[in-house]
């Protein structure tokens, strides 16, 4: 509480200084200042929050003391009401000090592979494919296609996307893992249910300082786009192929029919790629100590299952199950992102961080 507290003291003491006209008058200092009080406000408002409601707490018990029959119960009361608040908001205040992923706030890039299913699997990687499409729609993320490797019969062997907006990583990284599919194929005739697979990668975009790609490392080879056919195709080798040697990361783009573009993407995933691997390789000791309940890392676990017969979306690893099929492949994810996000907060205060 020591550290909270200099907190608080420095937040009121920055709101002196921006009323001070010298500081008014030097727009440089001014900025800097309003931009660290901005940055310590949530913390020092919640704890003097806190202050207040304990101040009311005691207040109230006091004033029971020296009051008997009705006014005692109904002070009582009121401090009771009090001491529930302030247990909220002191761990609203336990939430805000918890190291933040750095991660949070950056963009991500997104892959989608079929698994095992066959045809099945690829049909139901093109449903996930749209389904994250129409969650970046209503969060007014940016979506922009590395690479599609569609299907004949309309499915999708790979994705890998760009999602570009504030907190695309932070909402979107506790979709990594398999996704399961239990279903009627439209080919099954006799009606059975099958079981697919596809497994789905978010990874947060990496800064150029981060990572350092050195020329010798990468061989770059260009190919003709294939697909499903028709006229997206390209009859040039304006498609690339990164393949890094210490790594034996491969990235592919062929979505632009510029060569350029091309290969400015594949180098952005590559980039992500090869952050992801040295993160998780760092932070691999860590992760065999502390096994997290939601999980972001193992992209092996199976996380949710999508059962269309009983319209029922399963998550196994918080055991919430959604309703209404229909509405969640079109995009509405935010119930379960939500419940997921809250799992792993709780995690975290449960083992002190």
């Amino acid at each position: 509480m020591e550290k909270v507290d200099e907190i608080v003291r420095r937040y009121t003491e920055i709101g002196n200084l921006l009323s001070d006209p010298a500081v008014f008058s030097d727009p440089e200092r001014y900025q800097a200042l309003a931009k660290e009080r901005a940055a310590l406000s949530a913390v020092a408002e919640c704890r003097m929050s806190c202050l207040k409601i304990e101040a009311e707490m005691n207040a109230a018990f006091r004033e029971a003391e020296g009051e008997t029959g009705e006014m005692k119960e109904l002070l009582l009361e009121e401090g009771y009401a009090q001491k529930h608040a302030l247990e909220e908001e002191n761990k609203k205040l336990r939430v805000l000090l918890l190291p933040k992923d750095k991660n949070d706030d950056r963009n991500c890039i997104l892959e989608i592979r079929a698994g095992a299913g066959g045809e099945e699997a690829a049909l139901f990687a093109y449903e996930l494919y749209r389904m994250y499409m129409g969650y970046a729609e209503r969060k007014r993320y940016g979506w922009e296609v590395v690479d599609l490797n569609e299907t004949e019969l309309g499915g999708v062997k790979e994705a890998v996307v760009n999602i570009r907006g504030g907190g695309a990583y932070k909402n979107l990284k506790y979709e990594s893992g398999v996704h399961r599919v239990q279903r009627v194929p439209e080919t099954e005739s006799q009606g059975r249910i099958h079981t697919s697979t596809c497994t789905v990668a978010v990874l947060p975009e990496a800064e150029e300082v981060e990572v350092e790609i050195r020329e010798e490392d990468v061989r770059v080879d260009l190919f003709r786009s294939s697909g499903a056919g028709g006229q997206k195709v390209n009859k040039t080798e304006t498609a690339i192929r990164l393949t890094h040697f210490p790594t034996g990361i491969v990235v592919t783009c062929q979505d632009e029919r510029s060569q350029l573009k091309n290969k400015e993407k594949a180098y952005r995933v590559l980039k992500a790629r090869l952050y992801d691997y040295y993160s998780s390789r760092a932070a691999g000791a860590e992760a065999a100590n502390r096994k997290s309940l939601v999980g972001t890392g193992d992209r092996s676990e199976r996380i949710r299952t999508y059962n269309f017969p009983q319209d029922r979306i399963t998550d196994h690893r918080i055991g919430l199950s959604l309703h209404n099929m229909q509405n969640f492949l079109s995009g509405e994810l935010d119930e379960m992102i939500a419940a997921l996000a809250r799992a792993e907060t709780e995690r975290r205060l449960a083992s002190g961080g």
